[in-house]
């Protein structure tokens, strides 16, 4: 005889896991890529095709524009009308940009054509990070016990960096293999099948359902002058020193690799960098607490600023391989710092909004240094270009030398497990696209 009701035990999942589902995690892991491998995927296509690197570095920009002006609106979308018809709208059109870029680049069409499509496949990107991130912190606020919430909350978002990071490194890599092994649309191509297979899945799982509570009183906010602050600026500052930096390394690297034929294999090499910026970043855990977030900012920019130095000065390419190792060491810790510093400095109620203070800041030195190097490359040359990520990398150990005169480091202790709950919900309430 079945009982008409099931324990409170059986019914409480006790870990995100149980409460997400087996599948979740994978699905979320695999539909990152898309967005990992746009920007990668149309500079080399276009470059391949249109053979230009300036248009290759605008076209990226472009892409990084459109996401960073319509991704907003997507995740204030998602807020009203629930995550899973704009996922799967969002994943649609996404899906059928990334086809159209394939032919276009390739098509007699002009470079306005290129660059329209460029921007509609970054608007139209679905970010599933902060989507992501919103789901679980819903999911652990209502479904979790009370007390395994903290835990939870502090694994859970530790490994969501993780997977972006993950993403981000590989997304580059498997650009360049497809790129390689097949032809230079197939990124494009392999982009939207995953689009249409994991995002849509990622739409369709059941976790889209959880909605936000309205329980909890509104979280208290501080006045949003801290917001302009030096502690905070400079920490925008040293982000726009890394969009810039990434920006300046992936085109001047394809202006490099095209001299030598080898244009296609960009993204296999910018995944060294990779590499040892997720191995280090992920080790961050294991530093001591005596080597303050100032210094750890000022050491891992500095071997940017050296890296870079090495990479102008390389002149082929086992030594390029070899700076952009050293710089992947360089730059994972200085992200994942920059994110702590915003994280300490953040006015109480208000860290959601550092937190999209430095990413955007980082999509916009991403965006405009794409385009502007591309555009030196084509006039100057390709070793002239590959001089731009020293200036980049300049600009984060300046905003570092900045951070560690004038701003101090908090004197913070562990949060209470109700101080992480507190900004768990200040955080829940925010856009997705927020996280």
């Amino acid at each position: 005889m079945t009982p008409d009701h099931t324990s409170p035990a059986q019914q409480a999942p006790t870990t995100v896991r149980s409460a997400a589902g087996a599948a979740y995690f994978p699905i979320a892991f695999v539909a990152r890529f898309p967005f990992a491998m746009m920007v990668v995927g149309t500079l080399t296509l276009v470059v391949s095709a249109r053979d230009s690197i300036a248009l290759g570095g605008l076209n990226a920009a472009v892409v990084g524009l459109g996401s960073a002006l319509v991704g907003p609106l997507l995740g204030a979308a998602a807020d009203r009308m629930g995550q899973r018809p704009v996922i799967l709208l969002a994943g649609i059109v996404n899906s059928l940009a990334l086809v159209a870029m394939a032919a276009v680049a390739f098509s007699s069409l002009p470079d306005a054509a290129v660059l329209t499509v460029g921007f509609l496949i970054g608007a139209s990107s679905p970010q599933i990070g902060p989507f992501s991130r919103s789901r679980l912190l819903q999911l652990i606020l209502t479904k979790l016990p009370v007390r395994r919430r903290a835990r939870s909350l502090s694994g859970t978002m530790g490994y969501e960096s993780a997977a972006d990071e993950t993403a981000f490194v590989f997304g580059p890599v498997l650009v360049g293999l497809l790129a390689t092994t097949m032809h230079p649309a197939a990124p494009m191509i392999g982009a939207a099948v995953l689009t249409l297979v994991f995002v849509t899945a990622f739409a369709l799982h059941p976790t889209a359902q959880v909605a936000p509570t309205g329980e909890d009183e509104p979280a208290v906010q501080a006045p949003a002058r801290g917001l302009v602050g030096l502690p905070v600026l400079v920490l925008v500052a040293g982000a726009l020193g890394v969009g810039l930096f990434f920006g300046t390394v992936l085109t001047s690297l394809t202006a490099f690799l095209q001299t030598t034929g080898e244009d296609d294999s960009a993204g296999l090499v910018y995944g060294v960098m990779g590499v040892g910026s997720t191995i280090l970043a992920l080790s961050m855990t294991l530093f001591p607490d005596r080597f303050r977030l100032s210094a750890r900012w000022l050491v891992f920019s500095s071997l940017m600023l050296a890296a870079m130095i090495a990479f102008a000065l390389a002149g082929g390419l086992t030594g390029v391989i070899g700076a952009m190792a050293v710089a992947g060491i360089g730059v994972g810790p200085t992200v994942v710092t920059l994110f702590s510093l915003a994280a300490d400095r953040s006015p109480q109620g208000r860290s959601a909004t550092v937190m999209t203070m430095v990413g955007s800041a980082t999509i916009v030195g991403q965006s405009s240094a794409s385009a502007l190097t591309g555009a030196f490359a084509e006039s100057a040359g390709a070793q002239a270009a590959m001089w731009c990520p020293v200036g980049a990398a300049g600009v984060v150990v300046l905003a570092a030398l900045v951070n560690t005169l004038a701003c101090r480091d908090p004197e913070t202790s562990p949060p209470s497990g109700d101080d992480v709950l507190d900004e768990a919900r200040t955080l829940a309430e925010q856009p997705a696209e927020h996280l």
